[in-house]
């Protein structure tokens, strides 16, 4: 059986985190949150107290950065210079400067390489904003997620009250158009559909409907 990439792509809010873990539980693949990568770094630039919005300054601090992602039965560890911080890359804090720090090339030049070794050996479900244009162009199959605006703002809005981070509902809507607005305008790897990507509307799909589309998809290139 052959050992493919797939790719899923699309904004805040699709279920792409979800979907793609369950798409790779049921394939018996590696699942590649390479958001949480970024947010690692988001993480690491606010605790080095620099400004967000200062690439520069950004830039800088990479080469004193160690990034890994471990993984133990299906379940990704992030650690920064050996530190654990995966509990602590789901705040809205880190999630907000996330998108800031994705837009800086420096950043985005660094976390290449670290994204393609984990994916080099395939049997891997990657999921994030830029897999099919920029960091797996020739994955086996690629999907990009939509869902309608006010059912993605309603998701997230629930991922983090059960995270414990009450928020009303128009502070997660706002937020979720400002991150649309900066990863759909970036000039570095914009959040755009790859050429070849399947769409799926997520809107009216449970996350089984969702992966039981990829599965028919996936099963013709197997």
């Amino acid at each position: 059986m052959r050992r493919l990439i797939v790719a899923i792509d699309g904004p805040a809010g699709v279920g792409k985190s979800t979907v793609a873990r369950l798409l790779a539980s049921r394939l018996g693949y590696l699942y590649l949150d390479t958001g949480a990568l970024y947010r690692a770094m988001a993480w690491a630039v606010i605790e080095s107290g620099r400004d967000l919005a200062d690439a520069e300054a950004v830039a800088a601090l990479l080469p004193t950065l160690s990034l890994q992602m471990q993984f133990h039965q299906g379940t990704a560890t992030v650690l920064v210079n050996g530190k654990d911080v995966t509990g602590d890359l789901r705040t809205p804090a880190v999630s907000a400067a996330a998108s800031v720090v994705s837009a800086i090339h420096a950043v985005r030049v660094w976390l290449l390489p670290i994204q393609r070794q984990i994916g080099q050996d395939g049997a891997v479900v990657a999921e994030g904003r830029d897999m099919g244009t920029k960091v797996f162009p020739a994955a086996d199959v690629k999907f990009f997620l939509e869902a309608d605006p006010t059912v993605r703002a309603q998701r997230r809005h629930r991922e983090l009250v059960a995270a414990g981070h009450f928020r009303v509902l128009e502070e997660t809507t706002a937020d979720l158009a400002g991150r649309d607005k900066r990863d759909r305008s970036r000039s570095i790897a914009p959040l755009v559909p790859a050429e070849d990507a399947r769409f799926i509307d997520t809107s009216r799909l449970s996350v089984s409907e969702v992966v039981d589309q990829m599965m028919v998809v996936i099963a013709a290139r197997l």
